[in-house]
């Protein structure tokens, strides 16, 4: 199959030439400026409308199809495959060596279980300083914070106290100043102590 040119003019008249003759015909664009916006159209759509590239579309397109129908048909016998245990085939054991076997598979699957922890642990060696200066600046800030978080402590404690204290005094304090407003003298008050 031969590869045809994009940029050789096409025999027929595609839809960029049809619109450009249109326009050109009713005299509404210039006909430089429309030639120039229809060949950068093309060239930025080209891969999309241009026989070449839809032939090769087609072509990988077709190679799937032909994939997917050949995996279909053996869809039975692969799932057979799969299925069927390897290792019986492959690996006689005689009975004296189960128990160790069974031995070996439980360490192996512990192995697998912490591979990843493990991997993890050795990558993390080159960045164990950095990790310890910053662990080191976190634990500088938590005392900072605690011992903020103690001194507001404190101060709260101090204030309730406070707070105590001038609520105590405020029906002293309202007594007093009633019999000289009115000049009535008020019974004492049951809240005083």
């Amino acid at each position: 199959m031969a590869a045809a040119n994009p940029r050789a003019p096409a025999s027929e008249p595609n839809a960029a030439g049809l619109l450009l003759s249109h326009l050109v015909t009713s005299g509404t664009v210039a006909k430089t400026n429309l030639e120039i916006e229809l060949l950068e159209l093309e060239r930025d759509t080209a891969d999309v409308v241009h026989p070449f590239y839809l032939a090769q579309k087609c072509h990988a397109l077709q190679c799937m199809n032909s994939h997917l129908e050949a995996v279909l048909k053996e869809k039975r016998s692969l799932r057979q495959r799969l299925l069927k245990p390897l290792c019986q085939e492959n690996l006689p054991l005689e009975a004296v060596y189960h128990r160790c076997m069974v031995h070996l598979l439980q360490l192996a699957v512990t192995f697998i279980e912490k591979l990843e922890t493990n991997l993890e642990t050795i990558r993390n060696i080159p960045h164990l300083d950095a990790n310890l200066k910053e662990m080191s600046k976190a634990l500088a800030k938590m005392d900072i914070l605690v011992s903020d978080t103690e001194e507001l402590a404190e101060n709260i404690l101090k204030w309730r106290e406070q707070q105590k204290e001038v609520s105590s005094w405020i029906p002293r304090i309202l007594a007093e100043e009633k019999p000289h407003k009115h000049g009535l003298i008020a019974p004492p008050s049951p809240f005083t102590s």
